[in-house]
C-alpha cells in the first residue's frame, strides 16, 4: 500500500491551521491579564477598618437623687444596631448595655454586640448621662468567634430619648462612627503526644 504524501503547495487541513491561532490567542490573553492577584480587599492583620451605623434601644433606669442638683442612676438597655463597614463590622447586631451615670461626673458603662451567628463584640463606654443629644465614646476591648482580638474606638449620639414616670427609657442611636482592627487568629494549642513503653506515640488519657 502506497502512502500518499501531500503536495507542498496543497492547503493544510483546517484543524492544523486553527491550533497555532488558538495558542496565540491564549498567550496574548495571559500577557494582557498580568500577574494573578488574590481576592480584592483581603484582610491584613492589624489594619484599621472603619464602620458607621445607627440603632435603637429600650431599657429601664433607676435614679437616686443626691440633693437638689445631683442625680446618680443605674440603667440597662437592649436593642439593635445596623452597621455598615469594611469586612466583619458590616453586620446587624443585638445591643445590650449596662451603664452607671452621675449628673456631675458623667457616666460609664459596658456594652455587648451580638451578631446573627452569636459572635460578640465587647466595649466600654463613657460620656454624659443618657438623654437627647448626649454623646457617648466607646472603646472596643475584644470579642468572641470572628471578633476575637478586636480593638478600636467609636462614638455615637443619643436622639429622641423619651423617659416615662416608671423609669422606662426609649431612644435612637445616630451618628455612630468608629474604626477597628484585629490581629491574626491565635495559634492553635500544640497537642502533646506521649510515648508508651514500646515507643509508639499515643494521645494523653
Amino acid at each position: 500500500m502506497v502512502k500518499r504524501i501531500p503536495h507542498p503547495g496543497a492547503p493544510r487541513p483546517f484543524r492544523s491551521r486553527l491550533l497555532p491561532i488558538a495558542l496565540l490567542a491564549v498567550l496574548l490573553a495571559s500577557a494582557c491579564a498580568g500577574p494573578a492577584t488574590g481576592p480584592q480587599g483581603a484582610a491584613v492583620p492589624g489594619e484599621w477598618r472603619s464602620f458607621e451605623g445607627a440603632g435603637s434601644a429600650t431599657g429601664h433606669r433607676q435614679v437616686l437623687p443626691m440633693g437638689p442638683d445631683r442625680k446618680v442612676s443605674i440603667a440597662s438597655f437592649s436593642g439593635s444596631l445596623v452597621l455598615v463597614g469594611e469586612r466583619r463590622m458590616g453586620e446587624g447586631f443585638r445591643l445590650d448595655l449596662v451603664a452607671a451615670t452621675d449628673s456631675r461626673k458623667g457616666g460609664t458603662g459596658w456594652s455587648v454586640w451580638t451578631d446573627t451567628r452569636g459572635d460578640q463584640v465587647f466595649s466600654e463606654v463613657r460620656g454624659a448621662p443618657i438623654g437627647t443629644g448626649s454623646r457617648i465614646a466607646g472603646t472596643l476591648v475584644g470579642g468572641t468567634g470572628r471578633y476575637a482580638g478586636v480593638t478600636g474606638e467609636y462614638e455615637l449620639e443619643w436622639k429622641y430619648v423619651v423617659e416615662s414616670e416608671d423609669g422606662t427609657v426609649q431612644g435612637r442611636i445616630t451618628s455612630l462612627r468608629g474604626r477597628f482592627r484585629q490581629e491574626g487568629p491565635p495559634a492553635s494549642p500544640e497537642r502533646k503526644v506521649f510515648r508508651g513503653r514500646e515507643g509508639s506515640p499515643r494521645d494523653p488519657a
